[in-house]
């Protein structure tokens, strides 16, 4: 066999083992999921016993909707302020403090998850002495979230404002649109792909977070991650592999829609732009 030919083979050989340690794991979780036996890597008869007691599992399934709530929150508010701090940092390059924004934008970046929560934990207990709220609970895990998922966001929304031409709005602006017409109708598509990106990754770190929320979290604030982790103590049960799969099954239908749909626009992108110069040369 040829050079080439080896190349290709090695190639997929490694490909195909990246892939199996990372998904061999999940797809292990998935099929006991469906194990009828109390041992969890135990394998008996196939069974929908533990997706039934999901059901009646109260307080998993509340774990999970707060989870939820929080994470669906915590992203619209990351995608917000991580859009602002991009545009910000991208179309003016020059005003009194953008060093110290750049800094700080992308300081959660690089700090341990402990550190944060402990200074967030620490702030929330002195506003609380001086001002007498917020209390722990939903608010602050909030914040905590939100203020990591920012700086996620903005590195995605960045990204793509560096690959969108600038004079696209000058164009805009020049045959007549205001500002917010600009944004509205020529940026906000354009940008509208990056933006789906940053929600969904800033949804799924905040929805998988146990270390921020443990910090940040009070009284009947436990998310789904928490609960985990306090029966992991006692031994897993079952239905942690349930709740997974069904995470799992939802996060896979999320993410290939959103692949499909930012695939589309992009294709439609190109075509508009092909026609617009098509039209411009007759």
């Amino acid at each position: 066999m040829s050079q080439a030919t080896n190349n290709k083979i090695f190639s997929n050989l490694w490909m195909i083992a990246v892939y199996l340690f990372l998904y061999l794991p999940i797809l292990t979780l998935v099929v006991y999921s469906f194990n009828d036996s109390k041992l969890i890597s135990t394998w008996t008869h196939a069974s929908l016993r533990w997706y039934e007691a999901l059901i009646k599992d109260d307080d998993l399934i509340s774990a999970v909707l707060l989870s939820l709530k929080i994470a669906g929150i915590s992203a619209l508010m990351s995608v917000f302020f991580g859009t602002f701090t991009a545009f910000a940092l991208n179309r003016y390059k020059r005003f009194t403090g953008r060093t110290l924004l750049s800094s700080m934008s992308s300081m959660p970046l690089v700090m341990p998850d402990v550190i944060v929560g402990l200074s967030l934990l620490l702030m929330i207990i002195s506003v609380q002495h001086w001002l007498g709220f917020p209390d722990k609970g939903l608010f602050t895990i909030l914040l905590g979230h939100a203020l990591l998922g920012t700086a996620y966001a903005a590195v995605v929304v960045t990204s793509r404002l560096r690959e969108m031409d600038g004079k696209l709005d000058e164009a805009a602006m020049d045959l007549g649109c205001k500002p917010w017409q600009v944004f509205y109708l020529v940026t906000l598509p354009l940008l509208l792909p990056a933006l789906i990106s940053a929600f969904l990754l800033t949804f799924t770190l905040s929805f998988d977070d146990v270390v921020l929320s443990s910090f940040l979290s009070g009284p009947g604030y436990s998310t789904m991650p928490m609960v985990i982790f306090s029966r992991a103590r006692l031994g897993l049960n079952p239905t942690i592999n349930a709740v997974a799969t069904v995470t799992i099954v939802v996060v896979t239908i999320a993410v290939i829609a959103s692949s499909f749909y930012t695939s589309h626009q992009e294709r439609k992108r190109k075509r508009e732009e092909a026609q617009a110069y098509s039209d411009s040369n007759k």
